[in-house]
């Protein structure tokens, strides 16, 4: 790794350098956190999580060969160098940022309410039909997993694809300072982490300080069909590139046309540069469009062609847990069990109803809504009920609002409610889930990630 020597790494993050005589010249293999990945030459973080405390490892990883460690304190007679800091966590942070700045490389940084991963997908495949990229896995997008990213980029990597997500205020401004970011997209603006931001102008607020450490020839990306987004007129000193379904759009997309449950067509057009091209998406739902229009974005904004660009949105594919589609011998399985909140439900029960058969959506509690968080799983269960979602299970204690408020829905529309079902856990949605579904069936799993939903997946699969 380019200038990560244990010197360099030790000044980066503020720590006190220990080893018996001359600190090693050899840079770091790899930086990692989980001392299972530690081999050879690598330098391990010991961090102190809710379970496991990592400076419990630290002679295993000098027994297999680490070139150092850093720690908030020191083992008893360590046998090889370390790095003595006050916070590990802190420490990650700032050596992330250090080795970033290392780099000549391209960083697209992505945030947004809803869409984050999808859209990553989209970006990684657009642009590695001209670049290497290195993107996010997992859900590695938070102050832990940025740097992680970040340490674990190839040094010939040329364009780095990073979701960034948050929660609170200056988290951003902390991840912005690691990626240094010279293009961020916007996907929208949505109603989660309500519970600590407060509103939706406190959620763009904080999403957009992903512009703090932008470089000053950076460019900003943003969905102009966004009311929130659509306020953001110039970042600075230089307007936004705006991507949506309206022409007033700089790219845009028109002639769209429905596949199902095997995505969409449709016409993406530059009205800066006066091209058009089709685009076969193959992910399904409206909101894929909206993936592929802020990978066209940044595709332009790097060079790449209409060809280009129009063969990395037909090569994406789906990400377990992100209205991944899963064909089985008599049903179909949408997978969209890793997070939710009232926008990305909805989206998901839209695209529940383009399958053909029975539709059954099997939703569960939404978190960090705040004090609205019941009138929004209401909102949820009156739109199923509303949309014409055959089948609706509500699991949860959170849920029992999504539920009343599709009994109520169903009863002005004069619907019955024999569809309508509620589990106040998981465990008894999966021992009653199996009675209530059909062959041919079409079933949607969603949930926030806490409600452990994949275990959902996994039964039916």
């Amino acid at each position: 790794m380019k200038n990560m020597t244990l010197s360099n790494i030790a000044q980066a993050c503020g720590g006190r350098l220990i080893c018996p005589g001359e600190p090693p010249a050899a840079e770091a293999a790899g930086v990692v956190i989980d001392s299972r990945k530690a081999g050879k030459d690598f330098l391990f973080i010991a961090t102190k999580g809710e379970r496991v405390d990592g400076h419990r490892f630290i002679p295993e990883v000098f027994a297999g060969g680490a070139l150092g460690v850093v720690c908030e304190r020191l083992p008893e007679q360590p046998a090889g160098p370390c790095i003595l800091v006050e916070d590990s966590f802190e420490a990650l942070k700032r050596i992330g940022e250090f080795y970033r700045r290392q780099l000549s490389v391209k960083v697209v940084g992505i945030t947004g309410s809803v869409g984050k991963t999808s859209t990553k997908e989209f970006v990684a495949s657009v642009l590695s039909q001209k670049y290497r990229i290195h993107k996010t896995l997992g859900n590695y997008n938070n102050e832990i997993g940025v740097p992680l990213t970040v340490l674990s980029m190839p040094e010939d990597t040329e364009v780095a694809v990073l979701e960034m997500g948050i929660n609170h205020f200056g988290e951003m401004h902390n991840l912005s300072r690691i990626a240094r970011p010279d293009i961020c997209i916007m996907t929208n603006i949505g109603q989660c982490h309500l519970e600590f931001l407060g509103s939706r102008e406190g959620i763009l607020k904080a999403k957009s300080e992903i512009f703090d450490f932008m470089g000053e020839d950076g460019a900003v990306c943003v969905n102009g069909d966004d009311d929130m987004l659509s306020t953001i007129k110039e970042v600075k000193g230089k307007p936004p590139v705006t991507f949506g379904l309206s022409s007033s759009c700089r790219i845009y997309a028109a002639d769209i046309a429905g596949r199902g449950l095997l995505g969409s067509e449709a016409v993406i057009h530059d009205r800066e540069a006066g091209i058009s091209f089709n685009a076969k998406i193959p992910l399904p739902g409206g909101h894929m469009v909206y993936n592929a229009l802020a990978a066209t974005a940044a595709g332009r904004l790097l060079g790449l062609t209409p060809e280009e660009i129009s063969k990395g949105i037909a090569a994406v594919e789906g990400v377990s847990g992100r209205s991944h589609i899963i064909e089985l011998a008599d049903k179909v399985v949408i997978d969209d069990c890793y997070n939710a909140n009232p926008v990305s439900m909805e989206a998901a029960l839209d695209l529940l109803l383009q399958a053909d058969g029975r539709t059954v959506a099997v939703l569960g509690d939404m978190f960090e809504l705040g004090k609205e968080e019941a009138k929004l799983h209401e909102r949820v269960g009156g739109y199923a009920v509303e949309k014409g979602v055959d089948c609706l299970i509500c699991t949860g204690k959170l849920s029992l609002h999504m539920y009343e408020g599709a009994l109520k829905a169903a009863e002005a529309v004069e619907k019955p409610a024999d569809g309508i079902h509620y589990f106040p856990d998981r465990e008894s949605l999966l021992e009653g889930l199996a009675a209530l579904l059909l062959p041919g069936d079409a079933i949607l799993v969603k949930a926030s990630h806490g409600m452990g939903f994949e275990k959902v997946v996994e039964q039916l699969t």
